[in-house]
């Protein structure tokens, strides 16, 4: 076969691979990007959807999500992508959660004077897809967006191809890297630099690099429910006091102590099982629910139901809506770092890895991106 060339090849068509690869094309460099399926199937197409700046630890983090989500704005506007700036609504029906919320409330103030805390009749006002038994009030964050993962991970290849020229080499594995030369299964390319984004499919390349590093996998489960009736809509994306436990920006609130506690003694299940609940709605009308999280190497390819049925009694604690119908149930598989919060590592010259997003690629990505290009070419 003959060889050819790019200056940058990217391994991976998930959503770290695109906006590493679009990141490159900004910067004039010619592109060829390598995904071993015909479309990237892994954990980029099995999430919210969600993009979380709310979840991110204040300052770097924070900043990298703001800036990815104003490349999401600009994206969608080119391209159009479903895009609903929807904001997030965290709910509290319990005193120690309030008072988190309050605690989160005043630190968010003092940074971006973005979110504010409501009262429960406000909140009902906001969205009155809230349960409003023995609710106290939540934080609404405006800052929030939902894009349809499936229309992502299908349309930006393509995008890129025909706005930016970077060559697609779908059903190809990569077999080797040597700068210049990667081996791959439909021939070898020719390139100054390569970036490996290769998700929860760690051990194919530089598996010695990355059993050196505290990265694991996460398994989460996920269900989604049939279209809502007569249109139906959500508004601002739901959660709850489980999911205070859940994202470093809230770790600081020192009231959260008392909220582990509680759940501790009375839902003692839900921690076992990493389980904390979001609700987000598609560009179909489906409602996208989940999730729980087990951390292990090797992933038990069984669901549990009971976990399933976990979720779904929680977000029946919070949320109303009309049908309950579940159409989907799935898993989805992303790599976590144990410390730190992602991994960019030189195996060799030439050479960058960039994984461990843990579950915020879509909200982290595409600055992240930015970063590591302007770096290289430091």
């Amino acid at each position: 076969m003959n060889r050819r060339t790019a200056d940058i090849a990217i391994i991976g068509a998930g959503i770290v691979g695109i906006a590493h690869a679009l990141a490159a094309a900004k910067k004039g460099l010619k592109v060829v990007m390598f995904e071993r399926s015909e479309q990237a199937v892994g954990a980029s197409v099995r999430n919210f959807g969600l993009l979380w700046p709310v979840g991110q630890a204040e300052g770097k983090l924070h900043d990298r999500a703001m800036r990815s989500l104003l490349i999401w704005k600009e994206l969608a506007d080119s391209i159009g992508l479903y895009f609903k700036k929807s904001g997030s609504l965290h709910v509290a029906y319990h005193e120690d959660e309030l008072s988190v919320l309050e605690e989160f409330s005043k630190k968010s103030h003092s940074i971006s004077n973005e979110g504010k805390l409501l009262s429960a009749k406000e909140t009902l006002k906001q969205c009155n897809q809230v349960n409003p038994e023995n609710l106290l009030g939540s934080y609404f964050s405006p800052t929030e967006a939902t894009v349809d993962p499936r229309q992502v991970i299908s349309e930006l290849p393509k995008w890129l191809e025909s706005n930016y020229g970077v060559i697609l080499q779908f059903s190809t594995n990569v077999r080797s890297i040597s700068i210049p030369t990667i081996e791959t299964s439909r021939g070898n390319w020719t390139v100054s630099r390569a970036i490996v984004c290769s998700g929860q499919d760690f051990e194919t390349l530089y598996p010695e690099h990355f059993a050196q590093e505290p990265i694991t996998r996460c398994k989460l489960q996920m269900l989604a429910t049939i279209p809502q009736p007569n249109s139906w809509q959500l508004g601002s994306a739901l959660c709850a006091g489980l999911t205070l436990l859940h994202y470093d920006n809230f770790k600081s609130c020192s009231g959260l102590k008392a909220v582990k506690e509680r759940f501790e003694k009375t839902m003692p299940f839900y921690l076992k099982h990493g389980i904390h609940v979001l609700l987000s709605q598609n560009s179909f009308g489906e409602l996208i629910i989940g999730d729980s999280h087990h951390y292990c190497l090797t992933v038990d390819p069984f669901d549990r139901e009971d976990i399933n049925q976990a979720i779904l009694g929680y977000l029946k604690s919070f949320a109303l809506f009309p049908s309950t119908q579940i159409s989907r149930r799935w898993n989805g598989i992303y790599p976590k770092l144990t410390t730190g919060t992602n991994l960019i590592l030189t195996p060799v010259n030439g050479v960058t890895i960039v994984n461990g997003l843990g579950g915020a690629g879509m909200t982290l990505s595409f600055g992240l991106a930015e970063e590591v290009l302007e770096s290289l070419h430091a």
